[in-house]
């Protein structure tokens, strides 16, 4: 399942840097998750890294995106292959 930001967010700009998959990005509003590049960091790491450092706790999972651990790490896979040149 993809993470997503909740209106709760106070745009303190600490978890855009934190994402290994350059999933969350600026939104109007808020910032925002990009579903089709979050891992939920796994690949990366063994917990959401935007998640241990959001100060607000506004990144839940999104149910409009499940998706289980393998299918994460497909993802993940995915985003790491360099296509050739």
């Amino acid at each position: 399942m993809a993470l997503m930001i909740t209106d709760e967010c106070i745009n303190c700009d600490v978890c855009e840097p934190e994402c290994p998959n350059d999933a969350i990005y600026p939104g109007e509003l808020i910032y925002e998750i990009d579903p089709n590049r979050c891992t939920e960091c796994v690949g990366h790491f063994d917990e959401p890294q935007c998640v241990q450092i959001c100060p607000v706790a506004c990144i839940p999972k999104d149910p409009a995106h499940e998706e289980g651990h393998e299918t994460l790490y497909q993802k993940y896979i995915r985003l790491q292959v360099v296509p050739a040149a």
